[in-house]
């Protein structure tokens, strides 16, 4: 089973509410995507206006190893403004759900299926792949869809995309949508996930083994509302689940995440999953003795695979074990009576600092302690 990750961060990341990418930050993060192995990438919306054309292009003509998509409306202007762009494939939306048909366009069921006929088979005609977003998908009729994937197809395009764009869906559903669709067509299914009950994910996953080949992610989740599903998440969810592999080389991660955390303006949580700060940071002293006495005791993978490494903190919930580890790498050998008079301090510390001492608070409560035991 494969899983080809479209990497949607330079367009549905962007659209995160009061996001804006420059040039630079643009094509330094689709320079390290393509870097990484990501075989797709989505990079912009051409109806946006002529800076956003330039840019485009300027990532075209970096002649990276990832195919490219564009973004667009099922409309004759955003057709015509992804011509000539140098993107590979373009994506056409449109909604695919009663509601949004008959409530956002004003339209029925015959004048989608007609402006997919329609626009599909003229962006053909400029020589362009086309992929038909199904804007809320999840909320659209079954039968209806096959109509719309079976239109799509015979009009020309190679992929349908299933969104799930208000993020409504769980696992289980997910996967017997996408079942029933793959059971009666062979176009290309890309699953499109939002994270609004944090199901993005699993979402994906589900899709992916149900037998979508395209998944589309973000770096760190970023995205309209809630976000899309991670980027990092999805590979390494694939990976270690399933035993999928994308190409992606996980070790990019971290330099990933950093570089779109600063160009977002969207700080990575702490204890956001594979590339927040303290996700391999381990404090209860239950876990600490664990991993001293050997590792795979609370290690579910090596976190060399995603360029990251165990870093044990000390704080209100260590253990003298921990504490002895710690001096030990500064070169201080411990005694029992020493490690537990130290961890005192340490605790009060975590306490009223509300963050683990630095080395040089160390350095102090062993020179504290040992004058007071020293005295006693």
């Amino acid at each position: 089973m494969n899983a080809i990750i479209n990497d949607v961060t330079l367009r549905d990341g962007e659209q995160t509410a009061g996001v804006a990418f420059n040039a630079e930050e643009k094509i330094a993060i689709a320079r390290a995507l393509a870097d990484s192995g990501v075989a797709e990438m989505e990079i912009g919306i051409p109806i946006l206006g002529a800076e956003e054309r330039e840019i485009i292009r300027s990532i075209a003509g970096l002649g990276l190893s990832s195919g490219l998509m564009v973004w667009g409306r099922m409309h004759q202007d955003d057709l015509v403004s992804c011509v000539g762009c140098g993107a590979d494939i373009v994506n056409l939306s449109i909604p695919v759900s009663d509601i949004q048909i008959s409530h956002k366009l004003g339209r029925d069921r015959k004048w989608v299926l007609r402006s997919i006929t329609r626009h599909v088979r003229e962006a053909r005609e400029y020589g362009m792949e086309v992929s038909v977003g199904g804007e809320d998908a999840s909320r659209a009729d079954l039968d209806f869809l096959r109509e719309v994937i079976g239109t799509a197809q015979m009009a020309g395009a190679r992929r349908f995309r299933f969104a799930d764009t208000l993020g409504l869906l769980d696992p289980f559903s997910t996967f017997e949508r996408i079942r029933k669709l793959r059971t009666e067509s062979d176009i290309e299914i890309e699953i499109h996930a939002h994270d609004d009950l944090g199901l993005a994910t699993a979402n994906t996953l589900a899709a992916i083994l149900a037998g979508a080949t395209h998944a589309n992610t973000t770096v760190n989740g970023l995205g309209e509302r809630a976000g899309n599903a991670p980027l990092e998440e999805v590979v390494m969810g694939l990976r270690h689940l399933y035993g999928i592999e994308t190409g992606i080389d996980c070790r990019s991660f971290p330099e990933i995440s950093l570089l779109v955390a600063a160009a977002s303006g969207r700080p990575v949580p702490a204890n956001k999953s594979i590339v927040g700060d303290s996700v391999f940071s381990h404090e209860a002293g239950i876990h600490v003795d664990g991993l001293l006495k050997n590792i795979a005791n609370y290690q579910g993978f090596d976190p060399a695979e995603v360029g990251r490494e165990h870093r044990l903190v000390l704080g209100k919930h260590s253990g003298s074990k921990a504490v002895m580890d710690a001096y030990g790498k500064m070169g201080i050998v411990l005694t029992d009576p020493e490690a537990r008079s130290i961890l005192v301090r340490i605790r009060d510390h975590a306490v009223a600092n509300k963050k683990t001492p630095a080395s040089s608070d160390l350095e102090r409560f062993y020179l504290e302690t040992s004058s007071c035991l020293a005295a006693g």
